[in-house]
């Protein structure tokens, strides 16, 4: 059975964040959904979030398919994870919005740099995909780069801010349809409100 890990960023994903309502959404579905509670949240340090999502995968069956769905700073965390297990296969990884390395937000400094290794999510992962948007506040069109480096399909939606509530997503049923799909690829050109 395939398994679910959700990782939020800074400050959560809950009050109606896309990622919680696709973690309801995925357990209506009788699906096996993970979504922890990374601590200290609105001041996190990246040694306890990677001792949390360690135990997190241990609990998680090997064996199966696992679909990752990270948001923000959770997709910094899932690098640094990734970088450090690369023995750990994901069938799938959807890493949307990580923020710049350039940021000036004090909270999130310990998470950067970022590992040096631009190969660790093709090597850990069989399906993956990038989303960001062109008008992002904690990643500037002109720091996009520092993600396409690592070569995984990327998909740029216009005009979406953070993608978070605060640009209206709360329930986000493309996701959801995302997270379901066999072949993620055929799921590019999906409309983000299909």
């Amino acid at each position: 059975m395939t398994n679910y890990l959700v990782l939020h960023g800074l400050g959560g994903s809950t009050g109606g964040h896309w990622q919680e309502w696709l973690t309801n959404e995925l357990k209506a579905q009788g699906k096996n959904v993970w979504f922890p509670n990374l601590p200290d949240w609105d001041h996190p340090k990246k040694d306890e979030w990677l001792s949390c999502l360690d135990d997190t995968m241990h609990a998680i069956p090997e064996d199966d398919p696992l679909v990752v769905v990270t948001h923000s700073l959770g997709c910094i965390l899932w690098i640094h994870y990734a970088a450090q297990h690369q023995e750990r296969k994901v069938s799938r990884l959807i890493m949307v919005c990580p923020p710049s390395n350039g940021l000036d937000k004090a909270e999130i400094q310990n998470f950067f740099p970022l590992p040096f290794d631009k190969r660790v999510l093709r090597i850990t992962a069989k399906e993956s995909l990038l989303i960001l948007s062109t008008n992002d506040p904690f990643l500037s069109r002109d720091r996009i780069c520092e993600y396409l480096d690592f070569q995984i399909p990327c998909l740029i939606l216009p005009e979406q801010g953070h993608i978070n509530l605060q640009s209206g997503y709360g329930g986000w049923p493309w996701m959801l349809k995302l997270c379901l799909r066999d072949d993620l690829s055929r799921s590019f050109c999906i409309h983000n409100e299909d």
